[in-house]
């Protein structure tokens, strides 16, 4: 709606653009665009993002050097905070044995303060999708983004797959970008939280065996409704809607397309932490990613 697409053919007739005729969500748009390429590495970006100098030209150098890595991210600092970690990636992904998501600078709602604690490049669960740089041959080979996801935690999905093909994934503090994050969907936004709870459910069933699934899934419906509880006295009705919805829907697409098998690998083969992030977190009362055994 705001004439961009002409402005593109007027101004810049370099730039190729791609009119999807309908909101393919996240991974529909990033799937038709590189789909089209052919380069040995592909950069997935938000738009909401300030880059530093060297930033990729650091990523690309540390990728060319480790070629068992299949997937990198920079450090991800606030961009109106920029001495904190920004939510979307921080410094670093990895996934609790419950299946809840946090970061290196991040856990839940608490962000941390940057003064170099997270310096280092270290191998990680996932690398956000706000900004990754990933190997174009291994991105194809596997399929992509999974295009059900839409929006919100098909990068984590996609760093599952790599991990379980085989391949690393690391953080590049040494690269750094800052992140605005939510100029898509902001954090109080019912539809934020639907994709957030649906999509960690199908991202547990597509990527462990189902006999660890189904035990994980019993603490979740009960997690998941506590959250739901919580809520309703928090954030409203919408959300706790939302929460059911998310459940609702995984029964369905699970039911129709996805299924899971006994010959994955279970969690912890592949870098799962053994520890509840919720329970450290809201019982231990530990917010910072140092503190956690």
């Amino acid at each position: 709606s705001d004439d961009s697409i002409a402005y593109l053919k007027a101004n810049h007739p370099e730039v190729t653009v791609i009119a999807m005729k309908e909101n393919t969500g996240f991974t529909g748009g990033y799937n038709r665009a590189l789909e089209q390429l052919n380069e040995e590495y592909f950069v997935l970006l938000n738009s909401d993002i300030e880059v530093s100098p060297g930033w990729l030209d650091t990523m690309i150098q540390f990728m060319d050097q480790h070629p068992e890595v299949a997937a990198c991210q920079p450090k991800i600092l606030d961009y109106n905070r920029k001495e904190y970690f920004e939510y979307a990636g921080a410094a670093g992904g990895f996934v609790d044995r419950l299946g809840y998501p946090f970061c290196r600078g991040r856990i839940f709602q608490s962000l941390e303060n940057d003064h170099g604690q997270y310096d280092k490049p270290v191998p990680v669960f996932w690398a956000t999708g706000a900004c990754m740089l990933v190997r174009s041959r291994i991105y194809k080979e596997l399929g992509g983004l999974d295009e059900r996801f839409f929006a919100h935690m098909e990068e984590i999905d996609l760093c599952w797959r790599i991990k379980i093909a085989g391949y690393q994934i690391f953080v590049i503090p040494q690269a750094v970008i800052y992140h605005v994050g939510g100029g898509t969907l902001p954090k109080n936004n019912p539809r934020k939280t639907y994709l957030n709870f649906r999509n960690n459910l199908l991202l547990l069933h597509k990527n462990l065996n189902r006999k660890e699934f189904r035990s994980i899934y019993r603490y979740r419906l009960i997690l998941d409704g506590l959250a739901a509880i919580s809520f309703l006295f928090t954030s409203g009705f919408g959300d706790l809607k939302a929460v059911l919805s998310a459940h609702r829907d995984f029964w369905k697409m699970k039911k129709k397309n996805i299924h899971n098998n006994n010959n994955l690998p279970l969690g912890k083969e592949i870098g799962l932490k053994g520890t509840s992030i919720l329970y450290q977190y809201h019982i231990n009362g530990k917010k910072k990613y140092t503190d956690l055994p």
